[in-house]
């Protein structure tokens, strides 16, 4: 129901992706005048809910006041409920991202050892691979301990992805500069964290990186607050778009550009399906107890589709539990889970002796 197009996306997306995908399942949520365009689709199920979360609804209106909601009984579908296994494996939204963060968080939690969820989000770079980029907007101030269970959640992220079990992605620091001394007291304390992690054997982090290694592939995993990784993407959207119009404008100034643009076309159209966004599209909500994606609110069918692709593939790949296992394993060197612990440990003994 979310998204800046609603149901004149999502429906027509979610019937292709039926029909590529043979082998998925969809629980379709929404009102039932809209849920009736569905009815007969195979590996369908319909589930109705009275209310919408609106793209301009406050936080607080989706929490309290809209409590049957699409996109709130879209992700209840992720939990188990007396003893029975969860109706979905993963969520796919285009609505309000506030909300989205805001419900799921509510009504999933998060896993032990993450204190804020993160959004990720596969770049493309021109070694022909993707670059994962988090957080891009769920946190904007973060302490050096979140940038590190970024770090651990994207490396799950990445890795999960690729049909190689002995995939390691490497993970860098985005900085403004590649030196350790770069950077503010918040990036240098992150840096000291992951180099700790990185000789534990939790991570493969390679040091700082700059925003130019994004698109260069230097790393499989960037790590940012969620001021610095909103403010990157929409700037890359928007050069992307520019430079899309540019090049049209340039093939269409006269005849003899016209003519060029014609020889250039398959060049051209394999140009525009590098860039496209739409291909992109669907960002995870790391950090939660199910999985949740994000779709681009301006999604069209193909963008949706995709979305609704890229957490198949997440789902398919198990990424939930190994995102859980990397947490598991990189518990002790995240100071703020150690120490947590500790305590929680000291507690539990004062508690045995008296």
């Amino acid at each position: 129901m979310g998204g800046d197009h609603g149901p004149a996306s999502t429906m027509p997306a979610c019937r292709a992706f039926l029909d590529h995908h043979p082998d998925a399942r969809l629980v379709l949520v929404g009102t039932d005048d809209v849920l009736a365009q569905a009815r007969g689709w195979p590996r369908c199920t319909l589930v109705k809910a009275s209310q919408v979360v609106a793209m301009d609804d406050p936080i607080e209106a989706a929490l309290r006041h809209k409590r049957d909601s699409s996109m709130r009984v879209a992700i209840t579908q992720l939990k188990s409920h007396g003893g029975q296994p969860p109706v979905a494996q993963a969520c796919v939204s285009a609505g309000n991202t506030g909300a989205l963060m805001a419900v799921a968080r509510y009504v999933l939690k998060t896993m032990e050892g993450i204190e804020r969820p993160a959004i990720a989000y596969a770049m493309p770079n021109q070694a022909d691979r993707t670059t994962t980029v988090l957080d891009l907007g769920a946190n904007v101030d973060c302490t050096a301990e979140h940038l590190l269970q970024f770090a651990v959640m994207g490396a799950a992220l990445a890795a999960a992805m690729q049909d190689d079990e002995a995939f390691e992605p490497t993970v860098g620091l985005l900085n403004i500069g590649e030196e350790l001394i770069k950077g503010g007291e918040t990036i240098r304390r992150a840096g000291e964290l992951l180099r700790a992690a990185q000789a534990a054997g939790h991570l493969n982090f390679i040091g700082n990186v700059e925003g130019n290694d994004i698109y260069k592939g230097t790393s499989d995993v960037v790590v940012c607050d969620g001021f610095v990784g909103n403010v990157m993407l929409k700037t890359s959207e928007g050069l992307a778009s520019m430079l899309t119009e540019f090049i049209r404008q340039e093939f269409t100034r006269g005849a003899l550009s016209k003519l060029a643009a014609l020889v250039a076309l398959p060049v051209l159209k394999r140009f525009k399906a590098r860039v496209d966004p739409r291909r992109y599209n669907g960002a995870a909500l790391l950090g939660l107890r199910g999985l949740v994606f994000k779709s681009h609110g301006s999604a069209d069918p193909l963008a949706f589709e995709h979305a609704l692709r890229r957490a198949y593939d997440a789902a398919r790949h198990c990424l939930l539990d190994r995102v859980h296992d990397r947490i598991v394993q990189a518990m002790p060197s995240i100071p703020a889970v150690a120490d947590g612990a500790a305590a929680a440990a000291s507690v539990d003994q004062a508690r045995r002796v008296a």
